[in-house]
């Protein structure tokens, strides 16, 4: 755990401005994708809600999705120095401001309090883990929503608060245990944290609109025994200085996503679509594919180690914007390149219109598949965002499509995923060990590996002497 200390001066909001944290892909919430949806938000102490995912409850809320609160402690130790103020005073002070606050973004706030002590979480973590388990429990047996269709809203368990910590992982836990989709909220992390740090660059961002800051801006303003001194006496200073509040008065808030790990079906489809729909609205390169040497080289990489000269007909499962796409659809006869996404196949659709037996359509893999058989398959930078049971879905698919002698590419970043169980190596050894395909070429460095599989060659049945 990282230390520091609410009176550091921290990274400054300027620094994060100019970080590239702006140019994060969104994570979009359009109007009837809350509907009938469940979010539990955790907060550890009174303002942790509307710090980090104050616009968050607002859209939701407007968006028709049924928002709960599980508040954990009152956040009674936030002054433990105050001439003016007892610990059990300030307990009764931050708990209403805790529901005003839930007000200006909630029109009817549901929560729930635990009663927890404040800084201590990590003593009471059985019991946290069965609150959190019965609020799951209940919002279930109430919507009737499977579990991909219940989200939980958390601070980011690496947010360097023993509290925060705490109870990020007990909701990281759940979400894994559950299949249950996660949006975890930084708080301290924008103080301790700089840009060099990789974690903030998996990272989504909601955009918010004017008057969900404003409803934001109302809410954490009513905590007022956190953003003004509770007396003029040293040991009542406010615990939140406007320079830490500026990294909360940003007209976006800012979330690692961990998709539902269960999501089958109509929901998985929708989470794929609307994740990478999200990454792909904001630029038509968000991966610097046409820019990166690094993605250049890959590609030319990927090209050499085909077997073939020419294939009869190809298919790339994950296409995104097309650029490996328009390559390899020069050395096919037919080609097709199918995506979740549809604001990605936009892009593709545009870079193969030149190349009239080049084709594009939208498809959820392992869930929808194309008809027909293909004696090239590629399989790049993709794997690793299913399940491993939709994986090994994938590989049956591509072992009932690919001609004999045909050749299986797989091409993948070996470095984890952040929000996703696999990594590229997990993903080559799972294809190797499902298939047992003889391996026609391996190229292995440090950041991704690429990798030949060839389909067995039919065997002729021979007649025995009776037949």
């Amino acid at each position: 755990m990282v230390s520091f200390t609410h009176q550091d001066a921290g990274t400054s909001e300027a620094a994060w401005a100019a970080s590239g944290l702006v140019a994060r892909p969104e994570l979009l919430l359009e109007p009837g994708e809350g509907a009938g949806r469940v979010v539990i938000v955790l907060a550890a102490h009174p303002d942790d809600e509307s710090l980090g995912a104050g616009g968050l409850m607002a859209r939701l809320e407007r968006l028709g999705a049924r928002v709960t609160v599980l508040l954990c402690t009152a956040g009674e130790s936030s002054h433990p120095d105050s001439p003016s103020t007892t610990p059990e005073q300030l307990a009764g002070v931050r708990l209403k401001e805790f529901g005003g606050a839930l007000e200006r973004l909630l029109p009817e706030p549901e929560w729930r309090f635990l009663g927890l002590p404040d800084g201590r979480l990590a003593d009471h973590r059985e019991e946290l883990r069965a609150a959190l388990k019965r609020a799951i429990a209940e919002a279930t047996a109430d919507s009737g929503l499977p579990p991909a269709g219940i989200t939980l809203v958390a601070p980011y368990r690496h947010d360097g608060h023993t509290d925060h910590e705490e109870l990020g992982a007990a909701a990281a836990e759940a979400a894994n245990a559950g299949g249950h989709g996660l949006l975890e909220y930084p708080i301290w992390y924008w103080l301790w944290a700089d840009a060099t740090d990789p974690a903030w660059q998996s990272w989504l961002r909601l955009p918010l609109d004017p008057a969900e800051q404003r409803a934001k801006a109302a809410a954490m303003a009513a905590h007022s025994s956190q953003v003004q001194a509770l007396s003029g006496q040293p040991g009542d200073e406010a615990l939140l200085s406007p320079a830490f509040l500026g990294h909360f008065e940003r007209p976006f808030e800012t979330f690692a996503w961990q998709r539902p790990t269960g999501a089958t079906g109509a929901y998985a489809a929708a989470d794929a679509e609307g994740v990478f729909d999200a990454v792909h609205t904001e630029t038509d390169d968000p991966w610097e594919y046409t820019t990166s040497w690094y993605e250049q080289r890959k590609r030319s990489l990927t090209l050499a180690a085909l077997p073939g000269e020419v294939y009869a007909a190809g298919l790339e499962v994950g296409c995104s914007i097309g650029t490996l796409s328009a390559e390899l659809a020069q050395r096919c006869t037919t080609f097709l390149a199918v995506d979740a996404s549809s604001a990605a196949l936009a892009h593709a659709a545009r870079r193969l219109d030149h190349l009239p037996a080049a084709r594009t359509r939208r498809l959820t893999v392992p869930q929808e598949w194309p008809d027909g058989r293909f004696d090239l398959i590629v399989v790049s930078e993709v794997g690793y965002y299913l399940a491993a049971g939709e994986l090994a879905g994938l590989f049956a698919r591509v072992e009932a499509a690919l001609l004999p002698g045909g050749s299986l590419v797989l091409c993948h970043w070996r470095h984890p995923i952040s929000g996703w169980e696999l990594d590229g190596d997990a993903v080559h050894a799972a294809a190797r060990r499902q298939l047992g395909w003889s391996d026609a070429g391996l190229y292995r460095e440090r950041d991704f590996i690429l990798e030949v599989l060839t389909a067995p060659l039919e065997t002729a049945v021979v007649p025995g002497p009776e037949g």
